[in-house]
């Protein structure tokens, strides 16, 4: 008998094969740009001069524009229009608000400060990392674990608008406040809550509302079948391309920085990797606890666990530069994250297995 070839939407296919190729090898990616930024770096020694040629509020153009792509994309899938719906299930909601806004900060900010207490800006970093909260990059895990598809985008879009207004409030209590109460040294810590606003309105709020628009306006015009299966497909790359640009551009000026310190990077490994182990570890428990079938489980676990670190480097490179430690510490973020998750999600379906063979208690 003749097998059949899964496809990638095919529910039955491994886990790696029902990604796509560019999300698929995300990680690879992100490690051919950083060593691509090494190289321009060192043998084209006027890149600094020529991407600082032309700036906005102090940020290079190409770098505000590479920074708006990687957001754009993501914000354009999210389905604002079921906002509403989530009221159905208020337990979740506020499972999830509780989880993003309250513990993921927390724990980023310990771990922080356990790993890095003499590197203040990978830690601030860091930090600025576990404020970012689930963009529709985690609609990937959440698919793959099979999570409650519907619930994922409508989480994903109440975080999305909540950071707007809480981002700001929460970077000056973990940055300053926090510390300042818990008596530890935070004076190398220069920052604004303004400064933090105003990154995030631009690099949050404009494409915000581009997505929004465009998939308004895009339902409107060719239906919401055409919308998700053919034009979200011809711009998700450009959050990819985007991403890579960012971090080529980061690594060509932070190149002398990263060869010199070899370490670094390891350090900064560590306390992301046992930030989204723990996060999700965390999520999954209470949503079990809360009551929450499989479904509505995973996607409160993935979307508590994935980060917004498209905005935790803008955040950066708008607050403190290109060149900062804080940028550094954003753009390891996704290359610790995607193969973690990646290994969550066998964790998740090894778990569904399990509870779905468990016998049931009349």
């Amino acid at each position: 008998m003749a097998r059949t070839r899964a496809t990638p939407t095919d529910p039955a296919a491994p886990v790696l094969a029902r990604m796509s190729t560019l999300d698929r090898f995300l990680p690879v990616w992100i490690i051919l740009a950083m060593v691509a930024g090494l190289a321009l770096g060192r043998f084209v020694p006027d890149v600094r001069d020529w991407l600082e040629a032309v700036k906005i509020d102090g940020t290079s153009l190409p770098i505000a524009a590479g920074l708006l792509a990687m957001m754009y994309p993501v914000l354009a899938k999210v389905r604002y229009e079921e906002i509403g719906h989530l009221a159905r299930d208020r337990r979740m909601m506020w499972l999830s608000l509780v989880l993003n806004w309250v513990v993921g900060p927390a724990l980023m900010f310990a771990l922080a400060w356990a790993f890095l207490p003499d590197e203040p800006a990978y830690r601030t970093g860091l930090i600025v990392v576990g404020l970012a909260r689930c963009i529709a990059m985690v609609l990937i895990w959440n698919d793959l674990a099979r999570g409650d598809r519907e619930a994922a985008a409508l989480l994903v879009a109440v975080n999305s608008i909540f950071q707007i207004a809480a981002y700001a409030l929460l970077g000056t209590f973990y940055l300053k406040i926090l510390p300042g109460w818990l008596g530890w040294q935070t004076q190398d810590v220069d920052f604004s809550m303004w400064g933090i606003t105003k990154a995030v309105l631009i690099f949050l709020g404009i494409p915000l509302a581009a997505g929004y628009l465009t998939r308004r306006i895009g339902i409107r015009r060719v239906g919401a079948e055409r919308y998700e299966q053919r034009f979200l497909p011809r711009i998700g790359p450009i959050a990819l391309y985007g991403l890579l640009f960012t971090i080529v551009v980061m690594f060509a000026l932070q190149g002398e920085t990263i060869t010199g310190e070899p370490l670094t990077v390891a350090r900064i490994a560590l306390p992301l990797l046992a930030y989204f182990a723990l996060m999700w570890t965390i999520s999954f428990w209470a949503s079990r606890r809360a009551g929450l079938g499989y479904d509505r489980t995973a996607t409160v676990a993935f979307t508590a666990a994935g980060n917004n670190f498209e905005l935790a480097i803008a955040v950066a490179i708008g607050m403190w530069g290109v060149t900062s430690g804080q940028a550094l510490a954003g753009v390891v973020g996704p290359l610790i994250e995607v193969p973690v998750l990646v290994a969550l999600v066998y964790v998740a379906l090894w778990l569904r297995r399990r509870m779905l063979a468990a016998p049931t208690t009349t």
